[in-house]
């Protein structure tokens, strides 16, 4: 028998997911996400990437701002659905929600649990030089992303890949995860396994007081702070003339001098241990362009100093 299910989400993250359960036999009943935001740079309200596509596919769209409102759980106990599936919804899911679904509720995660818990794992992976990250299948209890983990799938993260690399790379494979884990629920033969109690880390939301790039810091760890923060919010240096610029792309430099030093005319940069090479960048209000491209329309010219 097919599963009648309600899913929840808000980012593009979240989308080939709810694209793969539609398409599967599943019965989905209503589609869960954040209200609209002001977004671009006329600050327009915009619906979220789920509601988009959810519209697009013909699924009923709710918007609460907190699953904790009046209503709420009875609207969602109407829908008489026996698991909901989460994927990056944003929002915390109170007891009196979990308790609706009979199956459960199970979230895709983007990472190797029980490292990485909270709201940001692709970015704090990178940032810390993580050579391998994932994707898990958990079941969710009260506890910050703490339930066990029914499936999972690793993947290598590049020495050059930037987090929008790894997020789309996990979203494709998370949306299949989901599915098989929705075809063993099903048929009664998905198996459950607690988390670990050693290794755990939280994965902090990222605040733009942390974009700074720091050239005092090794090359490597510069490297991959600029990856890690790729394509948003950015790292970012400042540039006399040019003012702020993010770093989107970088790979390992040659070279040592004063940290922040531009030491050749390829963009090649002094650290505090050795030296990174920008690869893609982009000023405000601007496109982001690759080097060369870049340093014609903005000279940064061997012996600037990038603050």
């Amino acid at each position: 028998m097919a599963l009648r299910l309600v899913f929840m989400g808000t980012p593009e993250f979240a989308v080939p997911t709810l694209d793969a359960i539609s398409g599967a036999k599943h019965q989905l009943t209503a589609v869960y996400t954040q209200p609209p935001r002001p977004a671009g740079r006329g600050m327009a309200e915009q619906a979220s990437p789920i509601a988009q596509q959810a519209q697009r596919l013909g699924l009923p769209v709710s918007t609460p701002r907190t699953l904790r409102e009046i209503g709420v759980a009875d609207a969602m106990r109407a829908h008489h659905a026996g698991v909901a599936v989460v994927v990056a919804y944003g929002l915390i899911m109170p007891k009196q929600i979990l308790e609706l679904f009979p199956l459960g509720c199970f979230n895709l995660h983007a990472s190797l649990l029980p490292r990485w818990r909270g709201a940001a794992p692709i970015q704090r992976a990178i940032m810390a030089g993580d050579r391998e990250t994932g994707v898990a299948v958990m079941k969710i209890e009260e506890g910050l992303d703490s339930g066990p983990v029914a499936m999972e799938q690793r993947v290598a993260i590049g020495p050059d890949a930037t987090a929008g690399d790894v997020h789309d790379e996990l979203a494709r494979l998370g949306a299949r995860l989901m599915v098989s884990a929705l075809a063993d629920l099903e048929k009664g033969e998905l198996h459950l396994t607690p988390q670990a109690s050693v290794g755990v880390t939280y994965a902090d939301k990222i605040e733009k007081a942390g974009t700074r790039i720091d050239w005092r810091k090794a090359w490597n760890e510069v490297h991959d702070h600029c990856r890690g923060l790729s394509p948003f919010p950015g790292a970012w240096f400042e540039h006399t003339s040019a003012g702020r610029i993010k770093v989107l792309r970088s790979t390992k430099g040659s070279g040592a001098g004063e940290p922040g030093r531009v030491l050749d005319d390829e963009l090649t940069v002094a650290c505090g241990e050795g030296a990174i090479r920008l690869l893609e960048l982009q000023r405000e209000g601007r496109k982001p362009m690759r080097a060369e491209e870049f340093l014609r329309g903005t000279p940064i010219p061997r012996g600037t100093m990038l603050h």
